[in-house]
């Protein structure tokens, strides 16, 4: 009860000040993540319908059919995402809906489009903010070493544990993805003799913003 109110206290005055305008939460539909802007990651949508069993030659064939078409309507959302227009926008939608109230014939798999046709929305969030991902791939290799390790022995033993964890991961993340050595990161801000000096990473993440 303690975090879910500090949670809540958390995302309260992040909207109270205005801070984070027109953010936009994409999650695998977890239910903590659902607040704010919400949208939905096509990889796990598609993967629900990938993963469910078949056992005949006919619902493999629906199944397969359904997969084909979420993958042709994935591989046009990226292709909207560089180029967004108003006529696309409602084409796209339209086909959301031939898609996900298609009756196969299969049970399971009707009742599961069903489940993600109700999640339109937010599984068509990209339509209106064609800025954001359609998947979490990024973020969930982000935290990927953290789980691994997790595994391995268990996690931290303390508050101050975590919390050096989570600041020199996201360091070293963030030195990886602005292609710089992690290592000669640290050297430079240790005062290594004979370390090239290395700028401020918030300095750099803006650089590489800007438009080209």
């Amino acid at each position: 009860p303690a975090r879910l109110a500090t949670e809540g206290a958390l995302w309260g005055a992040i909207k109270a000040h205005g801070l984070l305008p027109g953010t936009v939460i994409v999650s695998d539909d977890a239910g903590q993540f659902a607040l704010g802007e919400h949208a939905l990651c096509w990889v796990h949508a598609e993967r629900l319908v990938h993963k469910l069993d078949t056992f005949t030659d006919q619902q493999r064939a629906a199944q397969t059919r359904v997969c084909d078409l979420i993958w042709w309507y994935y591989a046009d959302l990226k292709a909207y995402r560089r180029e967004p227009s108003r006529r696309r926008r409602a084409e796209l939608r339209a086909r959301f809906d031939r898609i996900f109230q298609r009756h196969t014939g299969f049970v399971m798999l009707d009742r599961l489009l069903e489940r993600l046709h109700a999640n339109k929305t937010e599984l068509l969030q990209v339509l209106d903010c064609p800025e954001i991902p359609l998947h979490t791939n990024g973020s969930e290799n982000d935290i990927r070493a953290q789980v691994t390790r997790r595994k391995v022995n268990g996690g931290t033993r303390s508050d101050p544990g975590r919390d050096c964890r989570d600041a020199f991961l996201g360091l070293a993340k963030t030195c990886a993805k602005l292609s710089i050595s992690f290592w000669d990161y640290l050297g430079a801000r240790l005062g290594i003799i004979g370390q090239a000096g290395i700028p401020y990473l918030p300095d750099l993440v803006r650089a590489r913003c800007q438009p080209a």
